[in-house]
């Protein structure tokens, strides 16, 4: 079973695979500087909550090689404004602020080391990082085969898959644990406009790790699942609140009312670093607006008269009371999440 890997450090430099160029194209790109990562990831190049946090690990690698300091208090000040840049590019997917975070604490914790020792720790940060994820994926994957039965028939939205992790996948991690364990699973996916990541990413990771799903504009997902073809929905998230409340791509919402109004089953899988402590509930989330011409447009065509204004939610908000367990890297959790959830971070 092939797995893709997007994302690579490679003598100083961040090898990316270019998701906005696929399936037409396998096309993998140099990134040098944190200029150009932030650029990437705010078109949508390099995407996929924990994937996002892994760059932008590497991003501050970036911003701390390109510094021509010579004291660490300079060195400090060009990765903090590389950290900055960063965290301007996407607001919703938390994994980012996780991961620049934890590369800012390496930062300070080396207060007046040399400069040369403070890049090379923060090189073993983001190593560490994407270690971590690699097998944080493979764990998610493991805990929630156990809830797929052979045989079963799973739609899933957006790609949560390898192409939006450093390796396996959260989501799409799930089933391919289960078709290690010898599982058949047919898979179902959403084309997820405006942007069709469903269509041009999960369908083609899917058909390269030996699958062979079936593809459904997002409209035609509550006549597919009333039909009694879909014995559960299994989605990833950017942002949980501790309350369970979960923030995953547009469209993730209306999905999860299908759900529970006709008595399937609707999975999230996500790491634990996908919580948010700060915040209580699904409605102190900040959702991303993208330009309104991603709407307006498709495949370089406008589809709407001159004039038409569009709004272009990036993510919406699925209720806890509508999520039927979360798969983290610790195991299954039910209902009720706040407790288990906050207890996960420990």
């Amino acid at each position: 079973m092939m797995v893709i890997r997007p994302i690579q450090w490679r003598d100083g430099r961040i090898e990316l695979l270019d998701q906005r160029v696929l399936p037409d194209e396998v096309r993998y790109h140099l990134i040098e500087d944190a200029g150009e990562l932030a650029e990437w990831i705010k078109e949508l190049r390099v995407r996929g909550a924990p994937l996002i946090g892994v760059a932008a690990a590497f991003g501050c690698v970036l911003g701390a090689m390109v510094s021509s300091a010579r004291s660490y208090d300079q060195l400090a000040r060009d990765v903090d404004k590389t950290i900055s840049l960063l965290a301007s590019t996407r607001p919703t997917a938390v994994n980012l602020f996780w991961a620049l975070d934890r590369m800012r604490k390496v930062l300070f914790a080396n207060r007046g080391t040399e400069v040369s020792e403070v890049r090379r720790k923060l090189l073993a940060e983001a190593l560490e990082i994407q270690k971590e994820d690699e097998m944080t994926c493979k764990m998610i994957g493991a805990n929630g085969a156990g809830l797929l039965r052979d045989g079963m028939r799973v739609l899933t939205h957006c790609n949560a898959g390898t192409l939006a992790t450093s390796y396996w996948g959260t989501a799409l991690g799930v089933l391919y644990s289960a078709k290690e364990q010898g599982k058949r699973i047919e898979v179902w996916a959403c084309e997820t406009r405006p942007l069709l990541q469903g269509a041009r990413l999960t369908c083609w990771e899917l058909r390269e790790a030996g699958f062979d799903p079936t593809l459904i504009t997002d409209n035609s997902a509550g006549w597919v699942m009333k039909r009694d073809k879909i014995d559960c929905v299994l989605v990833g998230a950017d942002r949980i609140a501790p309350n369970g409340d979960v923030a995953n791509k547009i469209g993730t919402y209306s999905l999860s009312v299908l759900a529970k109004e006709l008595n399937i089953p609707f999975y999230v899988a996500a790491p634990r670093s996908t919580v948010d402590s700060s915040i209580n509930s699904g409605a102190e989330i900040e959702i991303e607006r993208r330009s309104a011409d991603e709407v307006l447009e498709f495949g370089g065509s406008r589809i709407a008269p001159v004039g038409t204004k569009a709004e272009n939610y990036a993510f919406d908000v699925t209720p806890s009371d509508h999520v039927t367990a979360i798969v983290t890297e610790i195991g299954v959790l039910t209902p009720p999440y706040k407790e288990k959830l906050t207890e996960s971070l420990l």
